[in-house]
């Protein structure tokens, strides 16, 4: 999905108005709607996140709404990558994280979470729900309709040039120009990649060897560029480039529709809500817990498998009880019907349903 100009323009708005929250010394004492909770009073201090760089216009846009009734608080998040931002909450260094993925499950058995009280859960509540786009630059062609065995040869260097018979068996009709292809990937520990490869694993796993890897495997072809930003940059530079990055961030770039049963489906926020419908969270989670077992091989009609479900991360239990307040105040701002529009119409993602809503809430109540 390409971001219509208006969208821009709302992006453009929801980081105005964080920069003019987080600068102006208001006067607090007004109540907090958090869209679907009880009304509380205005909350200030600082919450410090770090984490999915796929996020960052999220939470812009859910912190411009946050500040509008809570003036004295202020929410800093450093897209410095999924990867980076849970060893930071790891460490105790910030409040919450913002993650592409979930911690797993032996992780948390694990424990050690410097940000949290000690022996305290944590809570991870999947707020940010976006397509993948794969994008290309090839003068004169906007879109290409790709299998998923195409997609994994193109990265993983087996496929070489944009004419080879794999991408126009799947194209018709389009010319195809003899030209070297440059894939390019993510520098970072970057949970996108993981949703990437998981992608490319469960769908061409004789092709893609790899499975689902956060860091891109050392020796595999390609341009590397650091976070979804330098993806986009790079490809957007580079003739005969594609790589795959958050939707929010793919705007006016071409595009691949991949290969879903019969058809080929274009990256949409609809269609990542129609394979998160097909999706389940993981067994053995705890009710705070909502990690999602994604099912990238659905054939459900117009299903967009190359999605990702992106966590705000928190602790059940603070030291801080103030922090513990901001954390429990943003997650359901970010959560809430309003948040969730806010994020569709200015990252283009796709709002989760009510009944996800309602257990993303009931999880949020367990912060402390």
């Amino acid at each position: 999905m390409k971001l219509t100009r208006i969208a821009q323009l709302g992006a453009v708005a929801a980081v105005a108005a964080l920069t003019l929250t987080a600068c102006a010394a208001n006067e607090g004492g007004t109540t907090q709607p958090t869209g679907d909770t009880e009304t509380t009073a205005a909350l200030s201090g600082s919450l410090v996140g770090q984490g999915a760089s796929s996020q960052q216009v999220a939470i812009q846009a859910w912190t411009a709404a946050f500040n509008q009734s809570n003036p004295d608080a202020l929410i800093e998040y450093d897209p410095a990558g999924s990867g980076t931002g849970r060893e930071s909450f790891l460490a105790g260094a910030v409040n919450f994280a913002g993650s592409d993925r979930a911690f797993k499950t032996d992780e948390i058995a694990a424990g050690g979470f410097g940000a949290c009280t000690e022996g305290s859960g944590i809570v991870e509540i999947p707020a940010y729900v976006s397509p993948i786009a794969i994008i290309f630059n090839v003068p004169g062609i906007d879109g290409l309709d790709l299998d998923a065995e195409t997609v994994a040869g193109i990265f993983a260097g087996t496929i070489t040039t944009w004419n080879d018979p794999a991408i126009a068996a799947t194209n018709s009709g389009v010319d195809l120009p003899d030209l070297a292809i440059n894939p390019v990937h993510r520098s970072d520990k970057s949970g996108t990649t993981a949703n990437f490869t998981d992608y490319l694993s469960a769908n061409a796993p004789d092709v893609w060897t790899w499975g689902s890897v956060e860091e891109w495997p050392t020796g595999v072809v390609g341009e590397a560029a650091e976070k979804t930003s330098g993806v986009v940059e790079a490809v957007k530079a580079g003739e005969g480039s594609i790589g795959y990055a958050d939707s929010s961030q793919a705007a006016d770039l071409s595009s691949v529709a991949v290969k879903v049963g019969d058809d080929f489906v274009d990256h949409s926020p609809e269609g990542a809500a129609i394979a998160l419908d097909a999706s389940e969270i993981e067994s053995g989670r705890t009710s705070g817990d909502l990690a999602f077992a994604i099912d990238r091989t659905t054939t459900a009609a117009g299903a967009y498998p190359v999605f990702l479900v992106s966590y705000l991360i928190g602790c059940e239990q603070y030291d801080d009880a103030n922090v513990a307040a901001l954390a429990k105040g943003f997650f359901e701002t970010a959560v809430s019907e309003a948040g969730q529009a806010s994020a569709a119409t200015n990252a283009g993602s796709a709002p989760i349903s009510d009944d996800l809503r309602e257990q993303s809430l009931a999880a949020i109540a367990l912060i402390k």
